[in-house]
């Protein structure tokens, strides 16, 4: 299969065929990719061109390359779906506010009273946001334990999904609730304010098979700054 001349390079042309390749099921979830030999063969292009084509796929989740192993599909379409919304931190800078997190402790604790059903220890991530060094929201999030996570807090001051995508997981679902109600002393200690309603969204996060690997509470100080979904269609 000889690629057509087009704009732009031709990892990218490769990338977005794999790409359909894998929306469309013919590469199944969970199977490994063809090789990189089987590839440049097929695609008529070098080494480089194809594992220029993997590594943008594996960046968008699609794919995750295992040493000893191959490369496998993935099936994170909630992942994906959810990038396709504005991120809210990406709309505050885009508003050119300033934010930065803070990661306020990384504890191994049971499990809350929310997840009695989990087995095991989860491990409960604090991160606080500035949006222009001032604290604005407080978010607490528990993963089980099991999951190969980093212990050094500065790896939690990118995305988290992303460390868990790279810890193996595949998205499946996400499910947000939204309400307004009164934190504990922590968080308005936390966010440096007298004790008044906060925005509160609680999020469970679910991976292919239906399981648990994430549930968080957000606070939001939205007397600073109102809360915005800006979803893409």
């Amino acid at each position: 299969m000889k690629l057509v001349k087009k704009k732009g390079p031709l990892y990218a042309q490769v990338k977005e065929i794999l790409k359909e390749r894998i929306q469309d099921g013919i590469y199944p979830v969970r199977s490994l990719m063809p090789s990189e030999s089987f590839l440049e063969e097929e695609f008529q292009v070098s080494k480089i061109t194809v594992r220029k084509a993997m590594e943008q796929l594996a960046q968008e989740g699609y794919v995750q390359k295992q040493s000893g192993v191959g490369t496998t599909v993935l099936d994170n379409r909630a992942f994906i779906k959810l990038s396709t919304g504005q991120p809210f931190s990406a709309y505050l800078k885009q508003e050119g506010k300033h934010v930065r997190k803070e990661v306020l402790g990384i504890t191994v604790v049971d499990p809350p009273f929310e997840l009695t059903h989990l087995k095991g220890k989860v491990r409960c991530i604090q991160r606080l946001y500035y949006l222009d060094d001032k604290p604005y929201i407080v978010f607490v999030h528990y993963i089980p334990d099991s999951f190969n996570l980093p212990n050094v807090a500065g790896e939690y001051e990118g995305s988290l999904y992303t460390l868990l995508r790279e810890a193996g997981v595949s998205f499946n679902r996400f499910q947000d609730t939204f309400g307004v109600g009164v934190a504990n002393v922590e968080v308005y200690r936390s966010l440096g304010i007298e004790e008044i309603p906060l925005l509160k969204r609680t999020r469970h996060t679910y991976d292919l098979d239906e399981q648990l690997v994430e549930y968080s509470i957000a606070y939001y100080h939205t007397e600073m700054q109102e809360y915005v979904m800006d979803l893409h269609l």
